[in-house]
């Protein structure tokens, strides 16, 4: 695939910068570059090699979830400045 300066003036707008036109032209090349590397991943036999997520395995660290009982409302309303009988009041942010 060619890089064109109209494709790098697409990337730059969806990018939103602003090239000047001796960086467009930097640009081009490098992108040149980036899709030869492609060109040069996509030749390779990917056959015998199962996909993955992870290069490394991954474990999970989590401790295990234990059901333990939980205050009283009556309790945990106690500390609100305007608490009714289910929730905590709050003021109105948004109208």
């Amino acid at each position: 695939m060619t890089v064109t300066p109209e494709i790098v003036d697409y990337i730059s707008e969806l990018s939103r910068l602003s090239l000047e036109p001796e960086e467009k032209a930097s640009m081009t090349a490098q992108l040149e570059q980036i899709v030869g590397y492609m060109d040069v991943l996509t030749q390779l036999d990917t056959a015998a090699v199962e996909p993955l997520s992870h290069v490394f395995p991954l474990k999970n660290v989590l401790r295990e979830d234990v059901v333990v009982p939980s205050r009283e409302r009556a309790e945990l309303l106690a500390n609100a400045p305007v608490p009714d009988q289910e929730a905590f009041l709050v003021p109105r942010t948004v109208d």
